[in-house]
């Protein structure tokens, strides 16, 4: 997918090392990809898995990514947000000083993401009606 509008969209998760774990993370590209056709979207991973956050970085920007928007699909900012990401970037920034990179909030701190999991995680539980549920031991 082309950057040719300047923008692009990296879907930063850890990885993993059965490649099916991140068929969820594709589906969540192709469904940003339909909100913000005009960006271009790609994955990327920490560990295990390719391509790396700076190899997609990179890509963005042999692309014309002027503006790069990184969203960490990690629950929370702890750990390897805090730790490895920052230096991801600067090497990203070093090489590519006019690309500029915005980091968006980890998942539990997008506004009314904590709410919306509460309110559906509820509904699933007050519609079950399984009378064979829990299973007898």
């Amino acid at each position: 997918m082309s950057a040719a509008a300047g923008e692009a969209l990296v879907l930063f998760a850890h990885g993993a090392r059965d490649a099916r774990w991140s068929a969820s993370l594709s589906a969540l590209a192709q469904a940003m990809h339909t909100h913000a056709g005009h960006v271009s979207v790609r994955t990327a991973f920490l560990e295990l898995q390719t391509p790396t956050l700076l190899e997609a970085l990179e890509a963005a920007a042999a692309e014309g990514a002027r503006r790069v928007h990184v969203v960490p699909v990690f629950w929370a900012a702890a750990g390897h947000i805090e730790n490895e990401l920052p230096p991801i970037l600067a090497q990203f920034n070093a090489r590519h000083p006019q690309v500029a990179v915005r980091v968006l909030p980890t998942l539990s701190e997008l506004p009314g993401m904590l709410e919306f999991i509460a309110r559906t995680v509820a509904e699933s539980v007050n519609r079950c009606t399984d009378p064979d549920w829990p299973p007898s031991p």
